[in-house]
């Protein structure tokens, strides 16, 4: 198999990728809503446990830490890794999903009106 990257890599490649390793293994069965989103959410918390109780500045500089960088980006194609398979079991088009979820954003969080403040503007009812 060749290297994969961000630049090269489709979504789709991506999903493929994870379908070909379920199927491998014959997990399908396995592989529900529901035991997905837990699975995801397990892993995010594992992700999280390398930020908890850091300061801004000390999770700054774990990440330079190549062996913490390298645990932080285990975790991190695991949580990507069950969000494929979730993306697979759904029959979701993820790509297209992610647009118009970001479109959506865009109305509910316009530039020039939220610029440098992460609070959602006020709209008039």
């Amino acid at each position: 198999m060749s290297a994969m990257n961000d630049t090269q890599t489709t979504v789709e490649q991506l999903k493929a990728r994870m379908a070909e390793f379920v199927a491998q293994r014959e997990w399908q069965k396995y592989h529900r809503p529901k035991n997905l989103v837990m699975s995801m959410a397990i892993e995010t918390a594992e992700l999280m446990e390398h930020f908890q109780w850091v300061t801004h500045e000390q999770a700054d500089e774990l990440l330079t830490n190549p062996e913490s960088r390298q645990a932080v980006a285990d975790e991190m194609a695991d949580v990507l890794a069950f969000l494929l398979s979730l993306a697979n079991c759904l029959k979701l088009d993820l790509a297209a999903e992610f647009e118009r979820k970001m479109l959506k954003n865009e109305l509910k969080y316009p530039a020039d009106e939220v610029r440098g403040d992460y609070k959602r503007p006020k709209r008039e009812r």
